[in-house]
């Protein structure tokens, strides 16, 4: 048993070594990975400010949504929604993100806290979210997303 943790101690030792002493640094965010989070803010903010040729421009014209009813949605009757007011975005405070790039296309998954309405209705609340782009013509657009509203036993289980 103590030649186990002598074994241990060495390993350890030889890998704090040839790391020069230093715990080993998380991994880089790539460019892409940086666009994708900017991407994502600014998709928010135009929510938020009612810029809909923001939100035109980033969602592609395919895009299909399931929103936390789990009720299929387009980017036609999105927009919709956002210009009537039907729905909006008041506040939104983004969590941190995970950005998977996969040549060109992307996921990203998130979660947010907002102050909202849905359907004229409040769905204030905590979201978790995945979104999946694909760059086109250099571009990259949102083509898929999924929101999940985090329910208070959710949130009280972690």
């Amino acid at each position: 048993m103590r030649y186990v943790a002598v074994i241990s101690v060495l390993a350890a030792t030889s890998l704090l070594v040839m790391a020069g002493g230093k715990a080993p640094k998380p991994e880089a965010v790539s460019v892409e990975q940086s666009v994708l989070i900017q991407i994502e803010k600014d998709w928010n903010q135009a929510i938020i400010a009612k810029d809909y040729q923001t939100v035109d421009k980033i969602m592609a014209n395919d895009w299909v949504g399931i929103d936390f009813k789990g009720m299929k949605v387009t980017k036609e009757e999105t927009l919709a929604e956002l210009k009537s007011g039907e729905s909006s975005n008041e506040t939104v405070e983004l969590g941190e993100m995970t950005v998977k790039v996969y040549g060109n296309t992307a996921v990203v998954i998130g979660s947010d806290t907002e102050k909202s309405t849905y359907h004229g209705k409040d769905s204030s609340g905590r979201y978790a979210w995945m979104d999946v782009f694909v760059k086109r013509a250099g571009q990259w657009q949102v083509v898929a997303s999924q929101s999940t509203k985090i329910g208070e036993l959710v949130a009280e289980a972690k």
